[in-house]
């Protein structure tokens, strides 16, 4: 699946650096800096990649995100990586003897994004494939995330892992309505063109003897309004509604 526009300027995003700590495959950091943009994030440091870097296979993996994004900088340690940071996280999913605060990715995205706006430089660090953050990195950071997934079977890739938690920084910020009805160049109908609509209706159905018994109009009335009312119409719905009516009864809209 892509929707990738590139004509669409990249500018160096604000946000949560992330730190990809001794990454052991070019496929795993394409893919995690395809997350990173996808969810807005353009600042990408590795430390101790295992087979060096520029790796033509991360390129390939990141599907152009990484020719859009700053230069990836390398650094030898953890330690360093992190200097210019206010507050880190490390993300890990089996628990350690350690006393820090332990956010899930949404709630750590809330608190990411309120230091984000008090001026705070924040970084997310995530382990190596095979084994995670070692205690040495997992002390350096200031608190930890663990990711709910089912015990079962917790077990995530790399880029998955980066693409969750950054998912949930897109989303503290993001202000897209949760649902909406795309109606395209036409609008949705008025409360007066959906009375026009009802009295057409019950007038066509009282004349062509619809209502069979008196007592139950009121009913089925308001059961008809009801059922339009849900369906939200459109202006042009509305016409094509009435074209309806005037090819079933003969008589057109006057």
């Amino acid at each position: 699946m892509t929707g990738t526009d590139k004509s669409i300027p990249l500018t160096p995003a604000p946000g949560p650096v992330v730190i990809l700590v001794d990454p052991q495959m070019g496929e795993n950091i394409g893919a995690a800096a395809r997350a990173m943009l996808n969810c807005g994030l353009t600042e990408l440091r590795l430390v101790n990649p295992r087979d060096g870097w520029p790796n033509e296979r991360a390129d390939a993996m990141s599907s152009g995100a990484l020719e859009r994004m700053p230069p990836v900088r390398v650094f030898a340690s953890t330690a360093e990586a992190v200097a210019d940071l206010h507050y880190v996280y490390a993300t890990t999913a089996r628990p350690r003897d350690m006393v820090k605060d332990v956010f899930t990715p949404r709630s750590a995205a809330e608190d990411m994004r309120q230091r984000h706006d008090q001026g705070e430089r924040i970084g997310i660090l995530y382990g190596a494939e095979r084994m995670g953050l070692i205690n040495e990195d997992i002390a350096i950071a200031s608190a930890v995330i663990t990711i709910p997934l089912n015990p079962g079977f917790a077990s995530l890739n790399l880029g998955q892992a980066v693409l969750l938690t950054t998912y949930e920084w897109l989303m503290s910020g993001d202000k897209t309505a949760g649902q909406q009805l795309v109606t395209g160049d036409t609008p949705t109908a008025t409360q007066g063109d959906m009375d026009a609509l009802y009295a057409r209706l019950e007038g066509a159905l009282e004349e062509h003897r619809f209502f069979r018994s008196p007592e139950m109009k009121p009913t089925v009335i308001r059961n008809l309004r009801a059922m339009l009312v849900r369906a939200r119409l459109t202006q042009q719905e509305v016409n094509t509604f009435h074209g309806i009516i005037s090819a079933l009864t003969g008589k057109r809209l006057t």
